[in-house]
């Protein structure tokens, strides 16, 4: 097995063994959607499932976009977060282009064509399309963000936005996580064999510049006067994978950017890349809360 086969496969086991925790929990508490498999465009990937609250709708929901290291997964990755339904949102899980076949930005325009259609065509299944919250962990944070900013930018912007422990800044990675003394789990970003470069389709390390321009604060510092709305970050005091400095870099960013737009920001103490700490009620709950608030009805 050469170097670069070799570190793919313990990518993968890294992934699924700490970062895919709350994959393998979401495995075996699984409700079952209430609506699957709808097609929100024609690539095979472009499914989605949607998740409704009890009572009459139309519901609020928010777009739940899964991680994976942009390689794997799917919209089954996580349970139906009941503490999210029970506070009358729906959730809608979506699937997307990954980098085995397609490189950035497939990602981000698979996002935009699920938004496009849930705005077109939500009604039909239960959902108030005027009230939509976009929400990604790992990977899949750095696409709620990355497809937040692009509805702003087109003058369609989401009500909310909810990034849990997602990767913002590809060529700071290596270096945040050495400031914390820590190695992570699944190697260094810079090598082109890394889940950031391979979906660039560059070294991180190559052309650093370059993949910050691509990320979401290097978006920021190059936009001007855009309203932003509300974001909540959460990352995990512990993580193996991503610095929690990452998700720093986003808070900073953000109210630099537009210092009226509200942020919530907290790291979780102890808290690894996904797990039990991010299925408990200490997280959810004021998940729930940042939601409803900002998906009432005006």
């Amino acid at each position: 097995m050469n170097k670069m086969t070799r570190r793919a496969v313990l990518a993968v086991i890294a992934a699924a063994a700490v970062g895919g925790g709350y994959y393998l929990w979401g495995r075996f508490n699984m409700r079952k959607a209430d609506h699957a498999d709808i097609a929100y465009g024609t690539g095979a990937r472009n499914k989605l499932d949607i998740y409704l609250p009890t009572g009459a709708g139309p519901h609020p929901f928010v777009v739940d976009i899964h991680g994976g290291a942009f390689k794997m997964g799917d919209k089954t990755m996580s349970a139906a977060t009941e503490q999210i339904l029970a506070a009358g949102v729906a959730i809608v899980r979506i699937n997307y282009r990954l980098t085995g076949t397609d490189i950035w930005p497939a990602q981000l325009d698979d996002c935009l064509a699920a938004v496009a259609f849930l705005r077109d065509k939500g009604g039909d299944y239960g959902l108030d399309p005027a009230r939509m919250a976009i929400w990604g962990q790992s990977a899949g944070g750095f696409l709620a963000v990355s497809t937040a900013l692009s509805l702003v930018e087109a003058g369609q912007p989401p009500q909310a936005v909810v990034d849990f422990f997602g990767p913002m800044v590809f060529g700071e990675m290596d270096s945040d996580m050495a400031a914390l003394g820590r190695t992570a789990s699944m190697g260094t970003t810079d090598v082109a064999e890394s889940a950031e470069s391979e979906l660039l389709g560059f070294p991180v390390g190559e052309d650093r510049d370059k993949a910050n321009a691509a990320g979401p604060v290097g978006r920021l510092a190059a936009a001007t006067g855009l309203r932003l709305p509300p974001i909540m970050i959460r990352h995990g005091e512990a993580d193996p994978l991503i610095a929690p400095t990452q998700s720093e870099r986003l808070r900073d960013a953000w109210v630099t950017h537009d210092p009226t737009a509200e942020v919530d920001f907290a790291i979780v103490p102890g808290g690894g890349h996904g797990g039990g700490d991010f299925n408990a009620d200490a997280v959810l709950l004021p998940t729930a809360a940042f939601l409803t608030k900002h998906l009432a009805a005006k």
